[in-house]
């Protein structure tokens, strides 16, 4: 597995963990600010960012793996400092859940923080929506961002 080179920054800075390829991490570094860390958790004692957001998409495959970061995170394989502030979870398509899906994500909420980001269009194809969705200013709250890169 490739490492991906993360931006030397404040720890104090969120880092967006993917659970998995294609999860949003990105577009989400992109819309709020951080550093996107790619699928490896940050080491504070290099100068990484220490509080995270663990990101991975809303499908069957995403929800597992969240779940199985998450057990990675609490069997003590993240580095020592390492602060999840919570789990963003971004739609894999448009509209509701499955009733499946549903209960996976209430699983995930019962272990971690969740916040949910709605399905985005423009992020399909590599843009920022005009205005962002209310749930992305309530993420924005949460991971302390002070609206770099929020504008479209």
């Amino acid at each position: 597995m490739r490492r991906t080179p993360v931006r030397r920054r404040s720890r104090d800075e969120i880092g967006w963990v993917k659970a998995h390829g294609g999860a949003g991490a990105t577009s989400l570094a992109e819309a709020l600010g951080g550093v996107d860390v790619g699928a490896r958790w940050p080491d504070p004692a290099r100068g990484e960012p220490r509080r995270i957001m663990l990101v991975g998409r809303t499908s069957m495959r995403g929800l597992g793996a969240v779940s199985r970061a998450l057990g990675a995170l609490r069997d003590g394989k993240a580095p020592q400092g390492v602060d999840l502030l919570g789990v963003v979870l971004v739609a894999d398509a448009p509209g509701r859940l499955p009733l499946g899906l549903l209960r996976r994500v209430r699983v995930v909420r019962s272990v971690a923080r969740v916040q949910r980001v709605p399905w985005i269009p423009a992020w399909r194809v590599g843009g920022q929506p005009a205005r962002l969705p209310r749930q992305l200013s309530v993420l924005a709250d949460l991971v302390g961002a002070d609206g770099e890169g929020t504008e479209a």
